[in-house]
């Protein structure tokens, strides 16, 4: 692609929402849209994110957001192109900038008062499946495929999951997960309790929309005070999760075990760690 056409690719990509917002009565849906990608983090996308839900948190007609993913992907975490090039330039910086937009992201799920559901239509890997565990409900489509992948390229999981995935499915189960890097079908996130219901793709949205609207229609005081409540003192604990969380990261980010995680994935071979 050349002269004008080239301009006008770099205009369309500049103009495009990085979340697409949707209103239907009293339901927010808000759509991760990198879908080239399986929607990966990178900070402006994890930045629109946050800002969508801090402002549809303070809209009173709002009852119930949903998050999903344009395309065939939830969302594939952090953006390895965007971690790879800054662990090039071992810039700890641009990695703290993205761990702490996923801290407001978590806190901005667990302090509003709506109900947040992820819609899991298709793959959601290390921080997109971390994202899903923040909601207060989970569906899947039968596509739908989880993984804490961060042991893969020698990181350290993130997006509150440490604090998260203990709580759904026990200390056993996840320390499992994360270990592994184990990918777990949607059946069987559902059978654990990652997931409330698997629907048949083609009946996907629909699903989603009528767990939405169910949702909607209970009565918001009571349902805002039933989260509140189950978070409880929780909150205080999941801020403390965050911090140790990217703390921990930004240090497996310098080591050479990240290094050669990346450069293996990259090019498509089996890691070689070596503890340092």
């Amino acid at each position: 692609m050349q002269g004008a056409d080239a301009s006008m690719s770099i205009a369309q990509q500049s103009v495009t929402p990085l979340v697409l917002e949707e209103r239907s009565g009293a339901i927010v849906t808000l759509r991760l849209n990198r879908p080239e990608k399986l929607n990966p983090f990178n900070p402006a996308m994890c930045g629109a994110l946050v800002q969508a839900l801090l402002r549809v948190s303070d809209d009173r007609a709002v009852r119930v957001v949903v998050i999903t993913g344009v395309g065939r992907g939830f969302c594939a975490g952090g953006d390895l192109d965007y971690i790879r090039e800054a662990r090039s330039r071992k810039s700890v910086h641009d990695l703290e900038v993205l761990l702490k937009l996923g801290k407001e992201l978590c806190l901005a799920i667990a302090t509003m008062p709506k109900m947040v559901i992820a819609a899991v239509n298709g793959p959601a890997a290390g921080g997109g499946m971390s994202l899903a565990l923040a909601c207060d409900l989970r569906i899947a489509s039968e596509k739908a495929i989880f993984t804490q992948a961060f042991s893969r390229i020698g990181l350290f999981p993130d997006f509150g999951a440490t604090f998260f995935l203990p709580r759904l499915v026990g200390l056993a189960r996840a320390s499992e997960l994360f270990y592994t890097a184990e990918q777990i079908s949607a059946a069987e996130a559902c059978r654990i309790g990652i997931v409330c219901r698997v629907c048949p793709h083609d009946r996907f949205e629909q699903e989603t929309q009528d767990l939405a609207q169910a949702v909607a229609a209970g009565p918001p005081l009571a349902l805002r005070d039933v989260k509140r409540i189950m978070i409880g003192d929780a909150h205080r604990q999941l801020e403390e999760a965050l911090d140790e969380e990217n703390r921990l990261q930004a240090h497996c980010f310098l080591t050479d075990d990240c290094a050669e995680g990346l450069a293996a994935f990259f090019e498509k071979r089996p890691p070689k760690f070596c503890g340092h």
